[in-house]
């Protein structure tokens, strides 16, 4: 460009490059594309309850079939105790938080190989997608707890102030599997095997996890069983939703903190650390 005579150029801009920059501006776009994360989410949901088949009853068949299925297999086969509860409540009140955590982990460790056309594509925070995934879980959860509350109501007959706190077990339960999910979506992009290892991992997981028994009749497995995080989250939920009526085993609830936030803290890490090669790989 000619500078007429008699004028000055303009200095060019003087950029600065200054370490830690990057991960500061990163967090910084993950909240700018917030409306990018509403939009997968709804989307997300939008094909889970308008484009399959059975739709929002899908939220209400697979609690009832396993409830049914689980509560045979130790209420009746291995006869479990029930402590003067029914046995199918002590099932359904554990397959509420399995099923959250198994819904929420398993969307978030598919989102990114299942987003693959926009990894490659588009620049943004590649952490919106697994967290834009925990949505068609935490609506499928709120559908089948509105479904079980009058029956465990009409069942259990009392319902206490513990309700309140559920929220906070719900939020512990998808923090956990967050956490546990990006481990594997970022896994999965490198190593496609993950997604058949995870299903298997989760049925494994269904039998050491206290789904379809209370672990209030084990105190000889109950410090094993807390290595479990889905445990104390168990353990709590069932302490909401029954008034107080089970024990809330206060030390298996801290571990599940502890380990909840351990495993979002490492996730989160290894997720930023691996984040750099998605589109290369993809």
């Amino acid at each position: 460009m000619t500078v007429p005579p008699g004028s000055r150029a303009e200095p060019a801009p003087t950029v600065t490059l200054e370490p830690g920059r990057t991960e500061a501006n990163y967090w910084r776009d993950l909240w700018h594309y917030r409306e990018l994360l509403g939009f997968l989410a709804w989307r997300d949901v939008k094909v889970r309850y308008k484009q399959a088949v059975l739709g929002a009853a899908w939220a209400v068949i697979q609690p009832a079939v396993q409830t049914v299925l689980l509560w045979f297999v130790f209420g009746k086969l291995a006869k479990m105790p029930d402590g003067g509860m029914p046995y199918p409540l002590i099932v359904l009140s554990g397959l509420l938080p399995w099923l959250l955590f198994t819904g929420a982990f398993g969307g978030a460790g598919n989102s990114l190989v299942g987003n693959s056309h926009l990894i490659s594509k588009v620049y943004f925070p590649r952490l919106v997608v697994p967290i834009s995934a925990l949505a068609v879980a935490t609506v499928d959860f709120g559908v089948m707890l509105a479904l079980a509350l009058p029956v465990i109501i009409v069942l259990g007959g009392v319902v206490g102030w513990q309700l309140l706190l559920l929220p906070l077990f719900v939020l512990l339960t998808l923090v956990l599997a967050l956490g546990a999910g990006l481990w594997i979506t970022a896994l999965t992009v490198k190593y496609r095997d993950f997604r058949f290892i995870t299903p298997f991992l989760l049925q494994v997981g269904m039998f050491v996890t206290p789904v379809g028994y209370s672990t209030d009749f084990l105190p000889n497995w109950r410090d094993l069983l807390a290595l479990n995080p889905l445990m104390g989250i168990i353990n709590g939920m069932r302490w909401c939703l029954f008034a107080g009526r089970t024990d809330l085993h206060l030390p298996s609830v801290g571990l599940a903190v502890l380990l909840s936030a351990l495993m979002l803290a490492s996730g989160l890490w290894y997720f930023r650390q691996t984040e750099r090669q998605f589109a290369d790989v993809i």
